[in-house]
């Protein structure tokens, strides 16, 4: 079956899929809408990169009322659901990459990137994230979610038994939930929470952090 983005799941398939896959799932996306309305109450223009489906973006339009609400994904497959979901909204889709975004500096309040950087190289990595450093405004929030790189090999396969058992718990054979483990740096190409924070400081931003953590899934936020 050939998959229609970087994803493990086919995007038709993905919000189904994609619970089996991630602890708290829907936490990750409720515990960014609570950050972002501690920080900023009523943000005018937010820019979800690496949409996907759409999930963020439908509790983005629940919960706020931007003026102006950016989604974006290389995925035509995800970006068509993500359209489905949001069509009764005033809502400006792009089909492109965050690298590629064609927005002027500080066009933005808000950004986020939910699961979706993990997927490049280093250089991606950089070059996306300079891209978001870019289009916010100063003072604007960046909210990055990864899969991160345990800190050595040990904890890696410690960790990787950990998220595997959730996998199985949840539906997977255990065969399956083993070839999803083998995505770990052939599909995707985590880096270490220091690592993390090191590229959003040498990128620029003023202020870095974890505000969230699961599994390997960790939670960034950054202001310029």
């Amino acid at each position: 079956m050939s998959v229609d983005n970087t994803s493990s799941n086919r995007a038709a398939d993905y919000d189904a899929g994609v619970r089996v896959v991630l602890p708290y799932y829907d936490c990750i996306s409720d515990e960014i809408i609570r950050f972002v309305r501690a920080y900023d109450p009523a943000p005018r223009a937010w820019l979800d990169t690496g949409c996907g489906t759409g999930f963020l973006a439908t509790k983005i339009l629940e919960s706020f009322a931007p003026l102006r609400l950016v989604l974006a994904d290389p995925s035509e497959g995800m970006l068509r659901i993500a359209t489905e979901k949001t069509a009764s909204h005033e809502v400006d889709y792009r089909n492109r990459d965050t690298s590629s975004l064609p927005f002027g500096d500080g066009s933005f309040d808000v950004i986020t990137a939910v699961q979706s950087h993990h997927y490049m190289d280093a250089d991606g990595r950089a070059r996306a994230t300079r891209r978001c450093f870019d289009m916010l405004r100063e003072g604007g929030l960046f909210i990055t979610t990864e899969n991160t790189r345990p800190p050595d090999a040990e904890t890696t396969g410690i960790m990787r038994e950990y998220w595997k058992q959730h996998q199985i718990r949840s539906g997977k054979t255990p065969e399956q939930a083993e070839k999803h483990m083998n995505r770990f740096d052939s599909e995707y190409f985590p880096i270490t929470t220091e690592q993390h924070l090191k590229l959003y400081a040498d990128v620029g931003f003023r202020v870095r952090d974890v505000f969230w953590k699961s599994y390997i899934q960790v939670g960034f936020y950054c202001v310029k």
